[in-house]
């Protein structure tokens, strides 16, 4: 029975490629998505599976509209020259589709790789300053303390600078891309205490930036209208309970020291912390996560429910949403969503990443 026609989004929404997709199923995942009447596809650079730029490339070269990001790319693991090298090739091959995000990378991977530095946070912001720059087509001179550039620059013509957003999480993070970058990407969760608060810190350190510029009489080089993208993982299920039971083991790190910033705004973040220092593990804390702390913390169950969270995001603050698809195993009969692996072998397959993004696409 029709209801009449669904109310437009506030915002864009997007989907993530998944990390550990098999490598048949990432073109086709990505043009689903776009057949789906997705507006953004995510792709992420974690250590030890795929190359982000790869991704983009590729996904860019088979589908034609959707735009493409890549959340993120550690600034500690490029020279930022060659970094701007391979964002303006994809931005001038597909002009208007691409979005750089770049930041610190996940500190124990870049320990691993040697690659993690004794100021992050300056490295971050030598690194969003130069690589903006070189994307708009200036000659850089830089001698930072991390970034040192003589006389380079990006032979012209070059396509208008794609836009580079900093994933981050914490406060001073956040201020360095109010100052420097044109946005942020929100890892999950991003509810939207979460966003309202980052969006706030970004926007006191973006006025203050413009507001140092003028009073020394410079021409304020810093970002335009901030964009602010939030991930979070995404079940769209009839039932509510089916859709919570699905996502609530991909919860786990949210007890973790490194999601600190994303809980602390919540109403219940001392309750949580209670909760994880009680628990006798992992997998004990995430079954006793009340629903109503794994509906604030995930989007899931039927599709007015997402619509209206994506909605309250959309009010907190940010630009776009971007949900994580969580798949459902070979063989069940049934369209309930359940976890990203398959329960009886525990490895995800392409066709379940992609039943899940057709079940995404009702919010659309």
């Amino acid at each position: 029975m029709s209801h009449g026609p669904i109310p437009a989004l506030r915002n864009p929404v997007g989907v993530m490629l998944p990390r550990d997709l098999p490598v048949a199923d990432v073109l086709p995942f990505a043009r689903r998505a776009e057949e789906l009447g997705f507006a953004e596809l995510w792709v992420v650079e974690d250590l030890g599976f795929r190359g982000g730029v790869a991704q983009a490339a590729a996904v860019l070269a088979v589908t034609s509209r959707i735009r493409v990001g890549i959340g993120i790319l550690p600034v500690g693991a490029r020279n930022v020259a060659f970094a701007a090298m391979e964002i303006a090739t994809m931005g001038e091959m597909f002009p208007g589709r691409v979005v750089a995000g770049v930041g610190h990378g996940m500190p124990s991977w870049m320990r691993d790789v040697g690659a993690w530095p004794a100021s992050p946070l300056g490295l971050l912001e030598e690194y969003t300053d130069a690589l903006r720059g070189l994307l708009r087509g200036e000659t850089s001179n830089v001698d930072g303390r991390y970034v040192h550039l003589d006389g380079v620059g990006l032979e012209p013509p070059l396509p208008p600078a794609p836009p580079v957003l900093l994933g981050v999480r914490g406060p001073r993070s956040l201020a360095v891309a109010g100052r420097s970058a044109d946005g942020v990407v929100l890892a999950e969760p991003a509810a939207p205490a979460y966003v309202r608060s980052a969006a706030g810190v970004v926007a006191e350190a973006a006025g203050e930036a413009v507001g140092d510029a003028e009073s020394s009489g410079q021409r304020a080089e810093g970002p335009g209208p901030q964009s602010l993208v939030a991930y979070n993982f995404a079940v769209v299920d009839d039932d509510a309970a089916a859709a919570r039971d699905a996502v609530r083991p991909l919860l786990a790190h949210v007890g973790d020291v490194d999601c600190a910033a994303h809980v602390a705004p919540l109403p219940f973040a001392g309750e949580l912390a209670a909760l994880r220092e009680a628990s006798g593990s992992v997998e004990a804390f995430v079954a006793a996560l009340p629903d109503a702390w794994v509906d604030e913390l995930a989007l899931v169950g039927t599709p007015e429910r997402v619509r209206a969270r994506i909605d309250e995001i959309a009010e907190a603050g940010a630009t776009s949403s971007v949900l994580i698809p969580v798949g459902m195993p070979t063989g069940r009969q049934d369209s309930s969503p359940v976890t990203m692996t398959d329960r009886s072998t525990g490895t995800p397959t392409g066709r379940d990443r992609i039943a899940a993004l057709d079940a995404l696409s009702r919010v659309l």
